[in-house]
C-alpha cells in the first residue's frame, strides 16, 4: 500500500513540475524583450535631455514676407493727376510713379525764379552807393580847402551811409528770392509721387482723377529688398543660434532654390505655450527675383559649410 501512494504522488507531481517549468521559462522570454526595450527607452530619454543638432533636425519651416508694408501718402492735397504704375508693377527707391495737380505751385516756382534772376535792384543800388561815395570825397576836399560849408560835407556822408544800407537790402532781398526758389522747388516736389524702398505696387487705392486728403494714401507697397524669414525654433536650440550667423533658405516650389540668409533677430523671451522662440533673417533679393508671401524651409549653417547661392541666382539654382 505504501508503494502505491508514493507511486500516485509521484504521478500527480509531474503536471505540476512540468507547469512550474512552463512559467520560469515565460518569465524569462519577457525579461530578454523587455531588457532590450527599457535600454531603448533609456536612451531616448537621455536624448531627449541633451539633444544634439544633425543636419536633419536643423531644418525648420519658415516663412518669406515683405520686409515693410507701406501705404504711400504725400504731405500735399490735391487731386490725383497721374498714376505711372498699376498693381504687381516694380518700382525703386527714388522713382517717381505718380504726381498730384501741380499747376499753381509750378507757376509759384516761376515766379519766384524770375525775382531771384533779376539783377537791376542790385545793380541800381551799387550805382548809386558809388555815385554818392564820389561826391562825398569832391565836398571832402573843397570843405579841406574851406570853399564847401561843413554842412554839405554832412549831408553827403549821411547819404553815402543811406545809400550803403539800400545796397545791403537789396543784395538780401536778393538772397531772400534765391530762397524762395528753393522753397518753391520743394513744394513742387511734394506733389510727386516717389517710392520710398525697392518693392512692387500691392494695390492702387485712388485714381486720377480722385481727391486725395491729408488722411488718405494713394498705394500700398511692399519691400522685397531685402526680404523677411520668420521662423519659430524649439527652445532646446536657444543659445545655439546667433545674429550674424548664417542659414540656407529653400522656398517652396514653384520658387525652389538654395539662398544664403543672415540671421537678424533672436527673440530673448520664449513662449514657453509651444516651447519655441522667434528667430528673423534678412534676405537679400537685389534682383527682385524672389517673392514674398511664400513657405520655406530654413537650416541653420555653420561657418564652415559651403555658401549657397545669392538670390539673384533663382536659375541656377533651380536647374541644380
Amino acid at each position: 500500500m505504501g508503494r502505491k501512494r508514493n507511486s500516485m504522488g509521484t504521478r500527480m507531481m509531474r503536471p505540476i513540475e512540468g507547469i512550474v517549468r512552463r512559467v520560469q521559462r515565460m518569465n524569462y522570454i519577457v525579461l530578454c524583450l523587455s531588457l532590450p526595450v527599457g535600454i531603448l527607452l533609456a536612451g531616448s530619454a537621455a536624448r531627449a535631455e541633451t539633444p544634439e543638432i544633425s543636419a536633419g533636425e536643423r531644418e525648420f519651416n519658415c516663412v518669406i514676407e515683405p520686409q515693410q508694408t507701406v501705404k504711400l501718402a504725400s504731405p500735399a492735397v490735391g487731386t490725383i493727376a497721374r498714376l505711372d504704375v498699376d498693381r504687381g508693377d516694380i518700382v525703386r527707391q527714388g522713382q517717381v510713379i505718380g504726381k498730384i495737380e501741380d499747376g499753381v505751385e509750378a507757376a509759384t516756382l516761376a515766379l519766384a525764379r524770375a525775382r531771384a534772376t533779376n539783377d537791376a535792384p542790385v545793380k541800381s543800388a551799387e550805382a548809386r552807393a558809388q555815385f554818392l561815395r564820389q561826391k562825398h570825397e569832391r565836398l571832402k576836399e573843397l570843405h579841406e580847402r574851406s570853399v564847401s560849408p561843413l554842412a554839405s560835407l554832412q549831408e553827403a556822408e549821411a547819404e553815402v551811409q543811406v545809400a550803403e544800407q539800400q545796397l545791403k537790402e537789396a543784395r538780401l532781398n536778393k538772397e531772400l528770392a534765391r530762397l524762395e526758389v528753393a522753397h518753391a522747388e520743394e513744394v513742387l516736389n511734394q506733389r510727386e509721387l516717389r517710392s520710398p524702398v525697392d518693392g512692387v505696387v500691392v494695390e492702387r487705392l485712388l485714381v486720377p482723377g480722385e481727391y486725395r486728403n491729408d488722411q488718405s494714401p494713394v498705394l500700398t507697397l511692399a519691400q522685397i529688398d531685402p526680404l523677411r524669414v520668420e521662423v519659430f525654433v524649439p527652445t532646446a536650440y536657444f543659445g545655439q543660434i546667433h545674429t550674424g550667423s548664417r542659414a540656407k533658405v529653400r522656398p517652396e516650389p514653384p520658387i525652389g532654390g538654395v539662398y544664403v540668409a543672415s540671421v537678424a533677430i533672436v527673440d530673448s523671451v520664449l513662449d514657453a505655450a509651444s516651447g519655441t522662440f522667434g528667430v528673423r533673417l534678412a534676405l537679400p533679393n537685389p534682383r527682385l527675383a524672389l517673392p514674398g508671401g511664400i513657405r520655406c524651409k530654413v537650416a541653420f549653417v555653420l561657418d564652415g559649410d559651403n555658401p549657397a547661392l545669392m538670390a539673384g541666382d533663382a536659375a541656377s539654382s533651380r536647374q541644380k
